[in-house]
């Protein structure tokens, strides 16, 4: 699921474009404090900025030149001053795009899903796996459910990603340690279920309780 973060100190139009956002199946936060983009962004971590030029404090300008220094996460500008000068000064601070207002929000989401599939999506491959509501980000090794964020270890992330990739059916424990530990030297069996285990205990704090089923002297299944 890609993150967008909406900083825009009009609430009503901040809180229209959260919404809209996630009809579309985004997640969205809106800025709180206008003095403190910069930490609520490295703390997001977004995926795509969309941005007011006119703001308290700073300008859109500036906060998009101090994103710059750390990231290259697109962002797109939104502003009602709208005249060609906006427009290239916009785009020489380091902007993707550029949204006039009154906005369109139909413009608006087209707009954001074209610069999200250029800069994420070039292979054509999805971003996220998805399973009963449990949606597995392939970029930062996250999952998300029920609104809440879980950060998952390499070894967490790869035995995910692996039965998730085959939802519905029974891979083999020879699979998962395939995955884990693509070396030639002896592992343990006991090593997986130790991983297993406690990946189930994480996965509980979120809500998902039995997601991943043992299958005995097989391997495991999310049913």
């Amino acid at each position: 699921m890609y993150k967008i973060m909406i900083i825009e100190d009009d609430s009503g139009l901040s809180a229209a474009i959260k919404k809209q956002l996630e009809v579309w199946g985004y997640e969205a936060v809106c800025v709180r404090n206008f003095q403190k983009v910069t930490e609520e962004f490295i703390e997001y971590d977004p995926h795509l900025v969309l941005v007011d030029i006119m703001l308290p404090f700073f300008n859109g300008y500036h906060w998009c030149s101090e994103i710059r220094k750390i990231s290259n996460v697109p962002v797109i500008f939104i502003s009602s001053a709208s005249d060609n000068m906006n427009i290239v000064m916009a785009m020489n601070m380091g902007g993707d795009d550029f949204i006039p207002k009154p906005i369109d929000l139909g413009v608006m989401t087209a707009k954001i899903g074209a610069v999200l599939r250029r800069v994420y999506d070039m292979s054509g491959k999805i971003p996220v796996l998805e399973y009963k509501g449990a949606v597995l980000n392939l970029n930062d090794m996250s999952l998300l459910y029920n609104g809440k964020v879980l950060q998952l270890t390499k070894n967490d992330f790869k035995i995910l990603q692996t039965l998730m990739e085959s939802k519905g059916k029974v891979v083999s424990r020879e699979t998962l340690m395939t995955k884990l530990w693509q070396i030639d030297c002896y592992v343990e069996e006991n090593t997986l279920t130790v991983n297993v285990t406690r990946l189930r205990k994480k996965l509980e704090t979120i809500g998902l309780k039995g997601f991943i089923t043992t299958k005995v002297g097989v391997g495991y299944i999310l049913e």
